[in-house]
């Protein structure tokens, strides 16, 4: 398909929550940003009239961020319609196509349960609306390989797999990107980045609070499918990617499913469950759930770059603090010149990747003390990337699938090679292990990690 703009986006899912927190406040600032000028057609069950539907577009604005720019929403109001019908009822499909008129590519954007996928992709299809046009799929995509497989299936059916765009907004954070380009751009990193010179990488994205009323999401999810097996996998991918042979994205595609293919499958004993105290008394959760709210895992990647080198990756709620980074830890020194330069705190040099709350990269570097003895300390050579007016991750997204730029989704390939190396654990693994709340997820944790390391604690600080 020609990467030509998409002339309107039709929005299912539209009185949902999602559209609420994130879809709208994105559309007011693409219009903001004057990359929004087509129709927006919402589309959902509930029998709202186009003013209720104004309000909670609205509504979703002022508590994202506030309205800055009066004209800006009145023109975002202006380009929105509704269709309320039965997802089910070609109908439905029918009213879409006539609130449509003259647009001939759309970009359907999935808001919606991935229960619902099948039934609206197929409605699609039978009304005509899938020639020409894109479809924009919320994770998870599938719940293991097989849900995938045939998740992948029912939308190739319809749309070629360059008009499919699988969406997950964590990789439309500028952090995320610079990994990227902070790996390739800077020649100085390639000589150390391998096996002779990484001694482990961690990867981990905690979160200081619960659940959040979700609990029954979360009965049918746990934090392996929800967080790790997408968000933890995509920065490992980054991380440990050979350079694509050009800026298109199908090469960058090509480079990061190459990862997911060489990455062991897992094993129950490289997998720590975990599951915070009164998880099981959260609304909607089993009385007698063992679902993770925390999981931790030792990871290989099989490759002449990464042979033997570990991954660590973990996530959780109710953590004790909300961050996301990875650390690149280095090998010590092969000589011991100083007396002191066996890190007392278990920590050789590294690099950090702090990706939220705050976005920075920092070089740890040892640096010798004032006075007549070779005694030194570890500092941080600290890069902030915080940039005023940087697109929320949402806008870039919707923005990118509207264009046709394919370059931060996710590929079928990649989709089921990350689920085929999970997949062997979703069914047969260990009990979770119960936790504190506010702490790091339980001390079982460390039985994963190699001889001599340690989990490396993201700290609240930014400096």
């Amino acid at each position: 398909m020609a990467r030509s703009l998409s002339d309107a986006l039709v929005l299912f899912g539209a009185t949902g929550d999602l559209a609420h927190k994130m879809t709208f406040p994105a559309l007011y600032a693409m219009v903001k940003h004057g990359t929004l000028k087509v129709p927006v057609i919402g589309v959902a069950s509930s029998k709202w009239s186009l003013e209720r539907l104004h309000k909670r577009v609205t509504d979703g604005i002022e508590q994202s961020g506030g309205i800055d720019d009066q004209q800006a929403l009145r023109r975002l109001l202006s380009l929105i319609g509704y269709v309320s019908g039965d997802y089910k009822d070609p109908a439905t499909f029918a009213a879409i196509k006539k609130e449509l008129g003259g647009a001939r590519r759309p970009a359907h954007y999935l808001a919606i349960p991935p229960s619902l996928f099948e039934t609206v992709i197929n409605g699609l299809g039978q009304a005509g609306l899938a020639e020409r046009a894109r479809v924009i799929i919320e994770k998870p995509f599938g719940r293991d390989l097989a849900s995938a497989r045939e998740l992948n299936r029912i939308a190739q059916s319809v749309f070629p797999e360059d008009s499919i765009f699988r969406i997950d907004h964590f990789l439309g954070k500028e952090a995320i990107m610079n990994i990227l380009y902070f790996r390739f751009a800077n020649a100085f990193l390639e000589p150390i980045w391998n096996r002779n010179y990484v001694a482990s990488v961690q990867i981990t994205l905690s979160e200081n609070f619960g659940v959040k009323g979700r609990g029954g999401f979360y009965e049918t999810a746990g934090c392996l499918r929800d967080v790790i097996e997408n968000h933890l996998f995509q920065i490992a991918a980054l991380l440990a990617m050979e350079p694509p042979a050009t800026r298109d994205f199908g090469a960058l595609h090509d480079e990061k499913t190459k990862i997911f293919r060489a990455m062991r499958p897992l094993k129950p004993g490289d997998v720590v469950r975990g599951q915070y105290e009164g998880y099981r008394e959260e609304r909607d959760v089993a009385k007698n759930s063992d679902i993770e709210t925390f999981c931790a895992m030792r990871l290989f990647i099989d490759s002449w770059r990464w042979e033997g080198v570990p991954w660590y990756l973990r996530s959780g709620k109710y953590l004790a603090e909300t961050a996301a980074e990875a650390v690149v830890e280095l090998k010590p020194s092969p000589q011991r010149l100083f007396a002191d330069s066996e890190p007392r705190t278990g920590r050789a040099n590294y690099l950090r990747f702090r990706i939220s709350p705050d976005s920075a990269i920092a070089l740890a570097a040892r640096v010798k003390v004032a006075g007549k003895n070779f005694i030194g300390e570890q500092q941080e050579l600290y890069l902030s990337e915080e940039l005023p007016g940087q697109e929320a991750p949402y806008e870039r997204l919707l923005g990118d699938a509207m264009q046709g730029d394919g370059g931060l989704f996710t590929r079928e390939d990649a989709v089921e090679a990350a689920w085929a190396v999970v997949d062997p654990v979703l069914k047969k693994h260990p009990r979770a292990h119960p936790y504190q709340r506010r702490t790091w997820g339980p001390k079982a944790a460390d039985a994963i990690l190699m001889p001599g390391s340690h989990w490396h604690n993201p700290t609240p600080q930014k400096h």
